[in-house]
């Protein structure tokens, strides 16, 4: 085997740092780009927040000082009074204050409260519900402080813990209750030699936790949270007999809604049904989601569309923004020639705002020109709503422009359109196409709109089946399969016609 030199030329696609950058601020959120130019800022000296200084009066404040100094040299002895006046006002607050503050607060007492009575909100004022918390952080933490102001013993607390520990975000206990307390099980086997924890032992735990609040948790089952919620309520409530039959007997029936035929089943008359059915939808199937401390996410538009003199014009939303710029006074200290360490670290620094700017700024651009020709695309949707959606894919959008559909695609993720119709993500728009009769195409998200017309005006006693809502659709020129039509109702949420059937 012989050693030699090769001289060999090869072409490679590398991603620079500011590819990289660029194209991570490209699919970022309005509220991720904001945190981010927010934390460039803190990290970058050579940046700093635009002010507006439309509203400076450095002039006119000069002229007052000058205005003051010769007013003070005329009546000095005015001025002597009225600062003798301030010393004895601020005299007779500070006696004032120290009358209001007491030796010993007491332990509920707040601070701010008794020290700061100016600034309490004791002027009936508004009140803002936002800042106002839960004693309680989460679910569990409002069973654990009931659970340590109920009276148990040693081994009954540990097993209702784990009973807590295991319920969902629902309020149910979804597991076998065996296997809930199989570690303790485990730890008692080894350490103590004492029997098995029992089944009676795991139930009288369980009913006693069935009492907590919200009324219907610790349940197993739907049929027993609302067994739960019927037994808690007065014996003298009206209907409760019946209500606690059905749920009992004829749960599986109540879904039919037939009620002829549940009536005879049950032996009640309508009137009792009736009632009994009302009193069974005031019930939660799912107690434990009202406390759950679930976030919001507020959706902030990228993008607002408006129509101005007859023609559809899109505007970014920089509302929330700040408006960076380079520091004039950091970089007037770089010197070219200048090769220190503070020096180079001025450059570095400048260099990455110049960068991180320029990205921003094609950012924007991008996102713009992509809203601009949805917008002109589907202008039938901003005039009529969904039912006048056209079909639209990203490589559409991506011809137009002359992009790569991936970029296509980073733009149009979490970014959202406030058009008349409501606020939509810029993914909405897109959307597969269905053939019709007269060899065209109609978009997806139309014949959904289109579906849930029809199903809205149907009679409820006779709701529309697939196959009626395909020869409908049929009759308008759009035509698909009944399959198709079945996965568009679900995907909806609309239930079948069997389902959606009243009596």
């Amino acid at each position: 085997m012989r050693q030699g030199l090769q001289l060999k030329f090869s072409q490679q696609l590398t991603m620079t740092p500011q590819l990289q950058q660029a194209i991570r601020l490209l699919q970022l959120s309005t509220l991720e780009l904001r945190q981010e130019m927010i934390e460039q800022l803190y990290n970058n000296p050579l940046l700093e927040i635009e002010e507006d200084n439309s509203g400076e009066s450095v002039p006119e404040t000069q002229q007052s000082s000058q205005s003051s100094n010769e007013t003070h040299q005329e009546n000095s002895g005015e001025l002597t009074t009225k600062q003798d006046k301030e010393k004895a006002d601020e005299q007779n607050s500070d006696y004032e204050w120290s009358e209001q503050i007491p030796q010993d607060l007491p332990v509920d007492a707040n601070w701010d409260d008794v020290y700061n009575p100016s600034t309490s909100n004791s002027s009936g004022g508004e009140v803002n519900l936002e800042q106002v918390y839960q004693v309680t952080e989460s679910f569990q933490g409002h069973l654990e402080w009931q659970l340590n102001l109920t009276p148990f013993s040693d081994g009954d607390r540990e097993i209702a813990t784990a009973f807590i520990d295991a319920i969902d975000s629902s309020g149910f206990i979804s597991e076998d209750l065996f296997d809930v307390v199989a570690h303790i099980q485990q730890a008692e086997s080894e350490t103590i030699s004492e029997e098995q924890i029992q089944e009676d032992e795991l139930v009288a735990v369980l009913h006693r936790l069935q009492q907590f609040d919200p009324p219907g948790v610790f349940a197993r089952n739907i049929r027993e949270c609302l067994l739960i919620q019927l037994n808690q309520l007065a014996p003298e409530t009206e209907y409760l007999q019946s209500a606690l039959l059905l749920v009992t007997d004829f749960l599986e029936d109540i879904a039919a809604i037939d009620n002829v035929r549940m009536a005879k089943k049950a032996g009640l008359s309508a009137d009792q049904l009736e009632g009994a059915l009302l009193l069974i939808r005031s019930l939660n199937p799912r107690p434990g989601e009202a406390l759950n401390s679930n976030d919001i996410d507020y959706i902030v538009p990228d993008a607002y569309v408006e129509k101005i003199n007859g023609r559809w014009k899109v505007q970014l939303n920089d509302s929330n923004m700040p408006r960076l710029r380079i520091n004039d006074s950091y970089s007037a200290l770089i010197k070219r020639s200048d090769t220190s360490d503070d020096n180079q670290f001025l450059k570095d620094n400048l260099a990455e705002a110049r960068w991180f700017l320029r990205s921003i700024e094609s950012r924007n651009e991008t996102l713009m020109r992509v809203a601009m020709t949805i917008v002109e695309l589907q202008q039938g949707f901003l005039d009529y709503g969904p039912v006048a959606m056209k079909p639209m894919v990203l490589s559409d959008i991506a011809t137009e422009l002359e992009l790569h559909e991936s970029t296509i695609s980073r733009v149009t993720t979490s970014k959202y359109l406030a058009t008349p119709q409501g606020i939509y993500e810029l993914k909405y728009f897109f959307s597969s196409h269905v053939g019709t009769s007269g060899g065209g195409e109609c978009s997806s998200t139309a014949v959904c709109a289109i579906l849930k017309e029809m199903i809205g005006a149907e009679q409820p006693a006779k709701p529309l089946s697939d196959n009626k809502l395909t020869s409908l659709l049929e009759e308008q020129g759009i035509q698909v399969a009944r399959r198709t039509v079945a996965k568009y109702r679900e995907s909806m949420g609309i239930p079948s016609s069997s389902q959606r059937k009243r009596f």
